[in-house]
């Protein structure tokens, strides 16, 4: 360390040479030596002026951590949002804030891809989901759903509402302090209004449901995020996007296809062949 005195500043040999503030102190063993030099330099009326120029780590906040879930740091985005950060969001995901609209990737017009959410946040959702009694999936993929408003699902998917499992609030901050950034970016003009009633994650099976229609989606803009691979995972798969005639499939686990839900960008869930594939879709903006 470096200690700024009113007579200087010292580094740690220069402290031990100095006649005024030393490391000897017969009442601190040697293995104590900070302890020690604090104590001399109070007797000698030297004022220390302490600078930390390493980060060394930082204290976790505990007092509102569940132990109930498996993968219980899912809902820390509140409360720990620096870990959250560092353990959930892509690692490249700040590289693109820097990035001006033709500098995104643009795999069909007016579809824009970004890296989001990290391969740790991708595995830790899907099981959490899998590992909740039961089969949390089951029930859905019907148009008649007691989960809206209203109890209609026009085109259903077999998927998991985050209202159902208390993510919605974590969602919603993640939509306001990492995709709105983007959206503005990419869609100028126009700011998020900071609305999402339906975030869910999709579970396309070989043996159940395979594929989605052509459809609008309920929303100004959506955001759909890969969470496996497709080619490892999955094989087929897809998003067809139908005015565009233009195909996105080989889309990174993380990585986020943003584009405008309704009018422009009638699309399609293309069929899976073998696998299992997860996406978490958002509706924001409804």
């Amino acid at each position: 360390a470096v200690v700024s005195t009113q007579s200087g500043h010292y580094g740690r040999g220069d402290v031990i040479k100095d006649k005024k503030v030393s490391y000897v102190n017969t009442k601190y063993d040697d293995s104590n030596y900070d302890v020690g030099f604090n104590s001399n330099a109070r007797k000698n009326n030297v004022f220390l002026y302490m600078v930390n120029l390493k980060e060394h780590g930082h204290l976790k906040r505990m007092e509102n951590y569940t132990s109930h879930r498996v993968h219980n740091d899912l809902w820390q985005i509140f409360t720990n949002t620096l870990d959250w950060k560092l353990n959930y969001i892509h690692p490249d995901f700040d590289k693109y804030l820097t990035k001006t609209r033709p500098e995104f990737p643009q795999p069909c017009p007016d579809v824009y891809h970004f890296p989001l959410l990290s391969t740790k946040f991708s595995w830790h959702i899907i099981h959490e989901l899998e590992s909740m009694p039961g089969d949390i999936f089951a029930g859905s993929g019907k148009t008649d759903d007691k989960r809206l408003q209203g109890g209609y699902e026009n085109v259903p998917t077999v998927d998991v509402h985050f209202t159902q499992i208390n993510f919605q609030q974590e969602w919603m901050k993640l939509l306001r302090d990492y995709v709105a950034p983007i959206q503005r970016l990419v869609f100028e003009g126009y700011s998020f209004h900071g609305n999402a009633l339906l975030s869910f994650v999709v579970k396309y099976h070989e043996e159940g449901q395979r594929e989605l229609r052509p459809h609008h989606d309920h929303s100004t803009f959506t955001t759909n995020t890969a969470l496996n691979r497709q080619g490892v995972d999955y094989q087929g798969g897809g998003s067809y996007f139908i005015r565009q005639n233009c195909l996105v499939r080989d889309v990174d686990i993380g990585w986020t296809l943003m584009h405008p839900g309704r009018l422009t960008h009638y699309h399609e869930g293309k069929p899976i062949t073998q696998g299992t594939r997860y996406i978490l879709v958002s509706f924001n903006d409804p």
